[in-house]
């Protein structure tokens, strides 16, 4: 059932009623929701990531299904807690840099509020005591604190996006011993160049810990049992969460692909596809290691419960084709959506998707991921304008179109 614009429910017969109720102007307000202030970019464990769980359990119950949540662990997640200050002269001129676009924290740096001053130098040449060290490309950084005995810190060069904006990762290497800043390739080729010639000193901190918290997945049967065809819809709902005086919506990556879920959801609860049982998960601690997919795969495994996993991250930008990556004993699910795409009109291209859906065919489940291009790619450029309500529409079709199509020939699966 669906509703006219007086409220009353309306059915809606065939996949053409279904395709036709798709609505793009929905998924855009539901991005928009997702990537507002309140929800702080949606990192695990904070407030932020809370509010936005709270906010998508209504909206599943909404549809009249029963929301489970459950809770798990995800530890040492990296979390800054004031925007560091860096400075640096060139022998020259003395310059502030950018947190953000000219400056930004290492997963591997270490924990240090406190302003370390010193000259600069290569990494590998010379005395490192008190100097921060340019780490050469070609220097690993093992073997760059290898080198680093006594210096004040490690410079990394780091590369920006189209934007201008360093990339935001949770998922990544240990702290190590000291304080390591990455740096724009521009800066960095300055910064190098002042080293070898032995002028130059940069002023710095890296703010930032870790913190063992407690992520939340969502997840709630919309139709009953299938008969042996079990379909279950996911996205991740977690961001990169906001910086100190970086707003970071998560817009794209991945609000798009929660919106796609929830109105493929939507439609297909109200009209469902005799025969098939329709469940979604709506996980948290992508960006940590996917490790809500992995905790749901674990439970699933459990119960003995074996659905076909459609996961959606980067409904953003569609260009050309969507990517399409299939993992598990797919082959069923791939040709229900190869027929989908052909029945949609959406053309669909091998691809890599590295998000939930690999968690999912890890432990055995027939797996597809779907991705559709994201701009400002963990970063504040990550925003709802960016996001193509056309795309979000293209990928809710092919979704509700590959539902249909495993129930009229349910022998796919």
């Amino acid at each position: 059932m669906t509703a006219t614009p007086t409220g009353v429910p309306v059915r809606l017969d065939g996949l053409d009623g279904l395709l036709t109720a798709v609505s793009g102007e929905r998924m855009a307000a539901t991005v928009a929701a997702l990537a507002g202030d309140g929800f702080a970019g949606r990192r695990v464990g904070t407030a932020g990531g809370a509010a936005a769980c709270a906010w998508l359990a209504q909206q599943v119950a909404g549809l009249g299904a029963a929301v489970r949540s459950a809770p798990f662990p995800v530890r040492s997640v990296p979390r800054m807690y004031a925007a560091p200050t860096i400075r640096w002269h060139d022998g020259d001129a003395d310059s502030e840099l950018r947190f953000g676009r000219d400056v930004g924290v290492h997963l591997a740096s270490a924990d240090m509020a406190v302003v370390r001053r010193g000259g600069l130098a290569v990494a590998g040449v010379g005395d490192p005591a008190g100097r921060w060290l340019a780490v050469p490309a070609a220097m690993s950084l093992f073997d760059a604190f290898g080198h680093a005995g006594g210096a004040a810190g490690l410079l990394l060069r780091a590369e920006v996006d189209a934007d201008g904006w360093q990339y935001t990762m949770l998922a990544g290497p240990n702290p190590g011993p000291l304080p390591v800043l990455t740096v724009n390739p521009a800066t960095f080729t300055a910064v190098e160049r002042a080293a070898a010639a032995g002028v130059g000193r940069l002023s710095g901190n890296t703010p930032v810990r870790r913190l063992d918290v407690t992520g939340t997945n969502l997840h709630a049967c919309l139709t009953g049992p299938g008969h042996g065809s079990e379909v279950l819809l996911t996205a991740h709902y977690d961001g990169v969460g906001d910086l100190p005086g970086l707003r970071q919506p998560g817009a794209a990556d991945n609000a798009s692909g929660v919106a796609v879920v929830l109105e493929a959801a939507r439609i297909l609860a109200a009209s469902p596809p005799p025969g098939v049982g329709l469940s979604v998960a709506l996980l948290d601690g992508e960006e940590t290691g996917a490790l809500g997919s992995a905790h749901h795969a674990a439970q699933l495994g459990q119960t003995g419960a074996a659905p076909s996993v459609i996961n959606i991250d980067g409904a953003g930008q569609l260009h050309q084709a969507a990517a399409v990556e299939a993992g598990g004993p797919a082959h069923g699910l791939l040709a229900a959506l190869d027929q989908a795409g052909r029945r949609t009109g959406l053309a669909l291209a091998a691809g890599p998707v590295a998000s939930d859906n690999r968690r999912y065919a890890a432990a055995g489940l027939p797996a597809v991921g779907i991705g559709a291009g994201m701009g400002g790619y963990h970063s504040p450029a990550d925003t709802p304008d960016r996001v193509d309500p056309g795309t979000m529409t293209a990928i809710a079709r092919l979704v509700i179109a590959t539902v249909w199509h495993i129930s009229t020939s349910r022998e796919l699966l």
